[in-house]
């Protein structure tokens, strides 16, 4: 019997609520008349701001950037209301010096909703605004990565386009702006980038600045980054037979640095032994020579520590030499336009090899060549000169030669 009586109490709870619902929606239903309400915090919205910037002019601050709006309205249209949908927009076209002004607001309902019986009644719509001359000051643009590139990869130097934007709005509200960047958020890179990123202004503290009243002339760059694997290559030379030396008469060759750090893709990077510095001619080295060489990568490659030159250091066996007082000069390639002297009229050159064949030599089977094709100044000019050895390959000519030559019009 108790049981009965409270499954009863619960049914008659139930049926209530249910009238109750079914007695308020007929009443709104027939009584859906026009009342007052409002919507908050509805963002102002420019209109006319192209034409200050025209004139030279932009805002520099609104007494209000968002306004309460009221409006009169059925309650079956005010729920579909709301601040995203009712719109607020400020004509400042008006506005053609510096100073402060008092403009009024207006307000727009949605067209994709039925508004019928919906209006704004009378209310103030008076926001200030504060208007001064436009300034334009250029930003650099950088690359700011949030996160990290793996271990043994390296980033490369971004390439951004475009490199530089203009900043747009009062003296102070650019002053603010520090610096401007490319935001790119990634962890354990381990690929090269390319994509459109979007630009933020920064302030002094490398704060965001969110002031739309601040543009740039472009919101986004197109940015490239390279990533690649970073290693330690070794540096090599080869040699060329000259002056009656070769590769087997090298004691000694040193490269300082030694190696030298590159980046580039897992795949070219994992198949690279050594970087060749080139080759050296034997017959420039006399004894322990010294030179400089340049380090010349792949173009896909990164030099990481940017190491352009090395020293190297060859040692070749003391070889029997001979020297020969040579009178045979010529010149060829003589300018058109120009007459040549020559002012040399001997020079000792060192030839060196196989001391058999130096005891057969004399100066006769030696010629210096001036090439002049590149002369193109007047008067007295050293020229370089190759020198001609008519013998066999285990001897050969030392050093770098030079003759003096006159040059006149």
């Amino acid at each position: 019997m108790v049981q009965r009586l409270r499954e009863s109490r619960v049914a008659f709870i139930l049926l209530s609520v249910l009238l109750a619902l079914l007695i308020w929606a007929y009443v709104r239903g027939v009584d859906d008349s026009a009342q007052r309400w409002t919507v908050y915090n509805v963002p102002v919205q420019l209109v006319g701001d192209r034409a200050l910037e025209e004139r030279g002019l932009t805002i520099a601050s609104l007494s209000h950037n968002e306004v309460d709006v009221v409006v009169q309205a059925p309650f079956s249209v005010r729920n579909s209301l709301n601040r995203t949908n009712v719109t607020v927009s400020l004509d400042v076209s008006t506005c053609t010096a510096p100073g402060e002004y008092e403009l009024t607001w207006s307000a727009k309902l949605p067209t994709n909703i039925n508004t019928s019986g919906t209006y704004f009644p009378e209310q103030d719509q008076t926001i200030t605004v504060v208007v001064d001359n436009l300034v334009t000051e250029s930003r650099e643009v950088e690359l700011q990565l949030e996160g990290s590139v793996a271990d043994g990869y390296r980033a490369g130097t971004p390439v951004i386009e475009p490199d530089t934007v203009e900043v747009k709005g009062t003296l102070a509200q650019v002053a603010k702006v520090k610096r401007v960047v490319a935001v790119l958020t990634a962890d354990d890179l381990k690929e090269s980038f390319a994509g459109t990123l979007t630009l933020s202004m920064l302030d002094e503290n490398g704060e965001v600045i969110d002031d739309p009243r601040i543009t740039l002339s472009s919101n986004t760059a197109f940015v490239t980054l390279s990533v690649g694997v970073v290693k330690e290559i070794p540096l090599t030379v080869t040699f060329t037979n000259g002056g009656g030396a070769t590769a087997d008469d090298v004691l000694d060759c040193s490269i300082e640095p030694s190696t030298i750090t590159v980046a580039g893709s897992k795949e070219e990077i994992d198949a690279l032994s050594e970087i060749s510095l080139g080759s050296i001619d034997l017959s420039t080295i006399i004894g322990t020579t010294q030179k400089t060489m340049p380090v010349n990568l792949s173009p896909t490659l990164e030099n990481v520590k940017g190491l352009n030159e090395v020293t190297v250091t060859v040692t070749v066996r003391d070889l029997p030499t001979r020297t020969f007082n040579v009178s045979n000069i010529q010149m060829i390639n003589i300018p058109s336009g120009y007459d040549a002297e020559l002012m040399t009229q001997e020079r000792l050159v060192v030839v060196r090899g196989d001391e058999e064949e130096l005891n057969r030599l004399d100066a006769s089977k030696l010629r210096i060549v001036a090439d002049l094709s590149n002369v193109t100044a007047t008067g007295i000019s050293s020229v370089r000169a190759n020198v001609y050895l008519d013998a066999s390959d285990k001897v050969g000519v030392v050093g770098e030669y030079t003759v003096n030559v006159s040059i006149s019009k």
